[in-house]
Formats: structure tokens, C-alpha cells, sequence
């Protein structure tokens, strides 16, 4: 019973998700948010209280669709709010698109995945897929370190054996740190650059 309760839960986030990722995504296409990081901020600037809701659905958009460098919006976020509080945007955004990306991937599988991402992506990491459970450990590795590419990787996760509240738990637990280390070494490097100035 409780893993019913939990995939219904699942399933009306991933649908309210996807519904405000859709309806936010073509809006930002039409005003060029993607390309532009001083248009994200000049958008941000405007929207007043409304800004760490339309942050987080950039977040999850840039997950969901990965047309902009992660970091890139990190950092406007840590910028824009502060190391703390565009950590919470940051992490609420791309723990929401990660699980969105998860069912997106359960759903289409590979033929998805090979129409989103370079061939040689894919034929790197493809390998994995026949190695069970030890997917699960690199996953979780990978998702801690902020060196891999972690959107494809959650993509390709979605298409293994990997079960939803095992992926869950990993994106909750491990993002933080990922996230953690881009938002302090912005910070720093943001002050490094004030000082010189």
C-alpha cells in the first residue's frame, strides 16, 4: 500500500512538473532566457517575490531539457539570492527536474535519449547498463562528484533496473553536495574577482 501511495505522489509531481516546465518553456524560449544569462537575470530582477519560484522553474527546465550548462544557472542563482538561499533554488529545482527526468526516461527509454544527447555520450556510458547493480554505485558516485554529466546520467538511469525510491533517495541525498561545492566555488570566485577589481 505505502509503495502505491508513494508512486501516486511521484506521479502528481511529475505531472505538475512537466505541466509548469512546458508552460515555462516556451515562454522562455519566446524571450531567449536560455541563451542569455543577463537576460535570466534581468527576468529574475523583474519578477520581484515571484523570483525563486520562476529560478526553481528554470532549474527545472535547464534538468529537463538540457539547452543551458547547469552551472550556469547555479550560479545566477547564487548571485541573484546568496550562497544559502540559491543553494535551497538550486536544490529544490534540480532535485524536482531529476525526477521528472527519471519518468521521462521510464516512459521513451533510449530512442529518447539518443535524439537528446551526442552519440558519443552515450556510447561512453552505455556500457553500464549491463552491469546490474553496480549501475546503482556509479550513479550515486557520479551524482556526488561534480565532474559527470549528471543529466544523461539521469536520463540513463531511468532505463535501468534502478528502482524510483532507490534513485529518489540518491538525487535527495547526493545533490546537495554537488550543488554545495558549484555555489562556494562561485562565492569564492566572485569575491576573488571583487578584490582584483
Amino acid at each position: 500500500m505505502e509503495d502505491k501511495k508513494f508512486k501516486r505522489i511521484i506521479n502528481i509531481i511529475s505531472i505538475i512538473g512537466t505541466i509548469l516546465v512546458c508552460f515555462f518553456f516556451y515562454f522562455a524560449l519566446k524571450e531567449q532566457i536560455f541563451t542569455s544569462e543577463e537576460k535570466m537575470r534581468m527576468l529574475l530582477e523583474k519578477s520581484g517575490y515571484l523570483a525563486p519560484l520562476i529560478f526553481v522553474i528554470i532549474q527545472i527546465v535547464q534538468v529537463v531539457i538540457p539547452i543551458i550548462p547547469g552551472g550556469i544557472s547555479q550560479g545566477v542563482g547564487v548571485l541573484m539570492f546568496g550562497p544559502i538561499w540559491g543553494f535551497v533554488y538550486n536544490y529544490v529545482g534540480i532535485c524536482i527536474g531529476s525526477i521528472i527526468v527519471f519518468f521521462i526516461a521510464r516512459r521513451y527509454g533510449m530512442p529518447l535519449i539518443k535524439k537528446m544527447f551526442k552519440k558519443e555520450l552515450v556510447d561512453k556510458y552505455i556500457g553500464w547498463l549491463d552491469k546490474g547493480k553496480k549501475f546503482d554505485k556509479f550513479f550515486a558516485l557520479a551524482i556526488f562528484l561534480p565532474v559527470a554529466p549528471d543529466d544523461f546520467l539521469c536520463y540513463l538511469a531511468g532505463i535501468t533496473n534502478i528502482s524510483a525510491k532507490k534513485y529518489i533517495m540518491i538525487i535527495l541525498l547526493l545533490k546537495p553536495f554537488t550543488i554545495s561545492a558549484y555555489s562556494f566555488c562561485l562565492v569564492f570566485l566572485s569575491d576573488l574577482l571583487l578584490k582584483l577589481v
